[in-house]
């Protein structure tokens, strides 16, 4: 896990961008979407964007699937609970002004936005 400090400063959306990149955790891959549409400037919050959708996206498709097999169904409830601790990390490091990059998400993230 990488961290690097931003200073802030106002997005495309009005903004400061630290508040922008807590929003858009805040819904998971909804709000990420939306302001991945509606951000036109700021890599900091396109980068929190995209990282907010693959790791809730990612974390509710593991669970569906976890979901069908019941001999580790128990297991989405492991999941759930690591999806509320990444939840408040990535929304507090977001708020903090960090681009704080999760191990391979990080970087899949920060590809999509220099893309």
């Amino acid at each position: 896990m990488t961290t690097e400090q931003q200073p802030s400063k106002k997005s495309s959306t009005g903004l400061d961008e630290n508040l922008a990149g807590l929003l858009t955790y805040v819904l998971g891959w909804v709000t990420g979407i939306i302001f991945l549409v509606i951000e036109k400037d700021s890599k900091f919050v396109k980068f929190h964007a995209w990282q907010s959708i693959i790791v809730s996206g990612g974390l509710m498709v593991l669970s569906i699937v976890l979901g069908f097999i019941p001999v580790i169904r128990w297991f989405s409830g492991i999941l759930s609970l690591v999806g509320l601790v990444l939840w408040i990390l990535l929304m507090y490091k977001a708020f903090q002004g960090e681009m704080y990059k999760l191990p391979m998400v990080g970087d899949l993230a920060e590809k999509q936005v220099n893309k």
